[in-house]
């Protein structure tokens, strides 16, 4: 067989530092979200579709065996997790501000369309984890905190199976640093609304489970939002 397992064998048995197994979950569809509008941290809650999103999710979970969820304080993420609660036969939940969503400041209700075309977002774009958003984040802040909520979680809760419900860039970020993987490429990993992804941390050493997991496979090769712009708009095509 392959050597790969031999070394991921060897360290998961570390039992210095954080142990656990960390289930990234962003929440369940919003009116923005189909929208293609920036919530940032605007009490939206979710829609319908959403919370039928967020319980097939929950159906799913329970192979998995989440043991504890924490969450971001934001309305449609607690909302999430009440749902995943009840459908793991309530599970406790905790908030932790430090998952919560990316600080957007003035972008902040402005839809795809709008923000393309705004000065500072071209800027941010090229070089996120060197230009701060004008609420006053670079992404590269924004994995900071998250790796940290993540981290101090499991060392307070060692061995168990966390589920974070957190939001889209948060759980984008936090996957590049146990994957490695530089973060100026974090958005090239998909992350649908009410999917899981999986890290086991064992010290310094995670393995990743799974990515991008769904109930619904073909969710994955749709378009979150219509990208084309409406009829009515200038330049519409």
């Amino acid at each position: 067989m392959a050597l790969g397992p031999f070394y991921v064998a060897q360290k998961l048995l570390d039992t210095s530092g954080a142990r656990g197994v960390a289930i990234l979950m962003r929440h369940g569809e919003t009116g923005w979200n189909r929208e293609g509008r920036v919530m940032g941290r605007h009490p939206i809650e979710l829609n319908e579709n959403g919370r039928a999103q967020v319980a097939a999710t929950a159906r799913f979970a329970n192979t998995i065996g989440p043991e504890l969820i924490v969450t971001s304080p934001l309305v449609r993420a607690r909302q999430s997790a009440e749902i995943m609660a009840a459908g793991l036969g309530g599970v406790g939940i905790i908030e932790e501000p430090d998952i919560a969503e990316v600080l957007y400041g003035r972008w902040e209700g402005m839809s795809y369309h709008e923000l393309i075309d705004d000065p500072h977002y071209k800027t941010y774009r090229q070089a996120p984890t060197e230009h701060p958003t004008p609420g006053g984040e670079t992404i590269a802040q924004v994995q900071t905190r998250g790796v940290a909520a993540v981290m101090r979680t499991l060392a307070a809760h060692s061995g168990k199976r966390v589920l974070f419900i957190s939001h889209g860039d948060i759980v984008r970020t936090v996957l590049c640093h146990f994957m490695g993987l530089e973060l100026r490429y974090f958005h090239r990993i998909r992350v649908d609304n009410a999917t899981l992804s999986a890290i086991q941390v064992a010290g310094d050493f995670a393995e990743v489970k799974f990515l991008n997991l769904l109930p619904d496979p073909d969710r994955a090769f749709v378009a979150p939002f219509p990208i084309r712009k409406p009829a009515t708009e200038p330049g519409a095509r």
